[in-house]
């Protein structure tokens, strides 16, 4: 099948139902990536779910591009964790196991400790306001009520987007990075709990006044806590959800 890289083609009502923009429209950006974006985004804002096929010739439809950009597409996203292949069957978004989830959270302990460690060594005042912005942002919708998850997992984002980027660790920065996908999804998972993101913002705050008072110690540690704490609601969720809860560990925190 040709590539086509304009705007206003169809797509069949399945595809429709995967959840993706189509087709892909005309930007700087060469079209494999503009592809890889959109399903990545897809699959992170759960308009993909867990567990659902991705079925080749719906995508390369709806997305108007070939097998080949698909198949590209589809083996990068393996490469992050987000989709898996399975024999017989073909692609689907990765489901996280507990197991799973909880070896991130232990490499998300370490790798986000250094990175604030890094931050208070290294930040400019530019990052300092920064970070301090996009912690505003995320306290600014802890009223927003349900329905603002979606806005909440952004903000987030945009958090720690400042504090990889102010810890100026090139190889920090890439390991995070390979991890944050399903960090999102993770993220997404705790947002249900009551109180979340109540908790989250009371512990973010420790953590960014002890950033800005360049207090590495005790940075440290209150990022430890809040990951910690973001662990343990989220495993206690997903075992929850699995009927493998076992009364181990309460919800403490947020996401």
């Amino acid at each position: 099948m040709a590539e086509q890289n304009k705007p206003g083609g169809g797509s069949s009502p399945s595809a429709t139902g995967m959840g993706l923009r189509a087709p892909i429209g005309r930007v700087a950006a060469p079209l494999r990536d503009q592809v890889l974006e959109v399903v990545r985004e897809a699959i992170l804002d759960f308009r993909l779910r867990p567990g659902q096929r991705l079925i080749e010739r719906e995508l390369m439809e709806q997305l108007s591009v070939s097998r080949a950009t698909v198949r590209e597409v589809l083996a990068q996203l393996a490469s992050e964790g987000l989709v898996t292949n399975i024999p017989q069957r073909g692609a689907i978004v990765s489901v996280l196991t507990t197991d799973e989830a909880a070896d991130i959270y232990e490499m998300r302990v370490a790798l986000e400790a250094l990175a604030v460690r890094r931050f208070v060594e290294r930040a400019t005042e530019e990052h300092m306001a920064r970070l301090r912005a996009a912690f505003d942002q995320l306290e600014a919708l802890k009223d927003g009520g349900s329905g603002e998850e979606l806005a909440q997992l952004i903000a987030k984002d945009e958090f720690y987007k400042a504090l990889f980027e102010g810890a100026a660790s090139p190889p920090l920065t890439q390991m995070l990075g390979s991890l944050q996908g399903r960090l999102r999804r993770l993220r997404w998972t705790s947002l249900s709990a009551p109180g979340r993101l109540e908790r989250t913002i009371a512990e973010m705050r420790i953590l960014v006044e002890a950033i800005e008072e360049r207090d590495v110690s005790r940075a440290m540690a209150a990022s430890d806590i809040h990951v910690r704490n973001a662990a343990a609601i989220a495993l206690a969720r997903m075992a929850e959800a699995d009927g493998t809860a076992d009364g181990a560990g309460e919800a403490q925190g947020g996401a």
